[in-house]
C-alpha cells in the first residue's frame, strides 16, 4: 500500500531528502510516476500555495517545498509516459525592462512549474519587444509580467501595448504581479489577471485552463 499522504506531507514540510526517498520507494512499490505526481505532489503544492496566500507559510518555507518538488520531479521525469509528461500549458514569464528584481518571479516560476506547466523564464530587464518575440517563438498560453518598482510599473503597460501591436494579444492571457502592482492597475493596463503572490499566480494560471 503506497502512502501518498506521507509524500504530500513531506513535500509540504520541504524535506527534499526524505521526499526523494519516499518517491523512490513508491516507484519500487509499483506506483506509476504519473500517479505520484498527480495524486501526491501537485495537490501538495496546491496546499502550499493556499497556505502562502493565507499567511500560514512564508517565502523561505515555500521555497523549500518548491525545491523539494523539483527534486522529486527530476526522479519522475524519465518515467513519465508521453501522455503523462504532457504539460498543462505553457507560460512565458519575465521581469519588465528597467527592473532587475527576480526573487518573486523565480518563486512564481517554481510554483507554476510545480502545478504542471512548462515555463519559459526570460529573466530580468526584459524589453517589450523581447516579450513579443518570445510569444512568437514559444507560443505560450499565458504571459506573466513582474515589476517590483513603482518606476517600472509603466513598462508593464508598454509591454502589453507592444504585444497588441505585434498581433499577439488574442492568443495569450496576460497576468501581472509585484509589490507595487494592484488589481485595479492590472485592469487599467488591460491585463487578464493580477496575482498578489506566487500561490495566487499558480491558481490564476490554472483558472485559465479550467
Amino acid at each position: 500500500m503506497i502512502d501518498y499522504n506521507a509524500i504530500t506531507e513531506t513535500l509540504m514540510k520541504g524535506d527534499a531528502e526524505r521526499l526523494t526517498v519516499l518517491v523512490r520507494e513508491a516507484l519500487e512499490g509499483g506506483a506509476k510516476a504519473g500517479e505520484v505526481l498527480n495524486t501526491a505532489l501537485i495537490p501538495g503544492m496546491d496546499v502550499v500555495g493556499q497556505k502562502m496566500e493565507t499567511g500560514d507559510l512564508f517565502i523561505p518555507e515555500v521555497l523549500m517545498s518548491a525545491q523539494a518538488m523539483s527534486a522529486a520531479v527530476e526522479i519522475l521525469k524519465p518515467l513519465l509516459g508521453e501522455g503523462e509528461a504532457a504539460t498543462s500549458g505553457k507560460v512565458v514569464i519575465g521581469t519588465v525592462k528597467g527592473d532587475l528584481h527576480d526573487i518573486g518571479k523565480n518563486l512564481v516560476t517554481m510554483m507554476i512549474e510545480s502545478a504542471g506547466f512548462e515555463v519559459v523564464d526570460l529573466g530580468v530587464d526584459v524589453s517589450p519587444q523581447q516579450f513579443v518575440e518570445a510569444i512568437k517563438t514559444h507560443q505560450p498560453d499565458v504571459v506573466g509580467l513582474s515589476a517590483l518598482l513603482t518606476t517600472t510599473m509603466n513598462m508593464m503597460q508598454q509591454t502589453i501595448a507592444a504585444i497588441v501591436a505585434g498581433g499577439c494579444r488574442e492568443r495569450v492571457k496576460i497576468i501581472v504581479g509585484g509589490a507595487p502592482v494592484t488589481e485595479r492597475f492590472a485592469a487599467e493596463i488591460g491585463a487578464d489577471g493580477y496575482a498578489a503572490d506566487a500561490g495566487a499566480a499558480s491558481k490564476l494560471v490554472k483558472s485559465f485552463f479550467n
